[in-house]
């Protein structure tokens, strides 16, 4: 875990990556640093980008 991250992120981000990329936790664990952060962020992008594009099927 990295250090500037709190437990509660941490938990979030891991169960957001077991979810939505159906990984276990051991492979997420293996993962170097910056290859973990950038997983995160892609997911990150993706639920944005689907969230986005639902409000704006809803809206018209």
């Amino acid at each position: 875990m990295m250090y500037h991250e709190s437990l509660s992120n941490y938990m979030e981000n891991m169960f957001a990556l077991v979810q939505y990329h159906n990984w276990s936790l051991g492979d997420i664990e293996n993962m170097i640093p910056w290859e973990k952060q950038t997983y995160i962020k892609m997911l990150q992008n993706f639920i944005e980008k689907r969230n986005l594009e639902y409000e704006q099927a809803k809206n018209g």
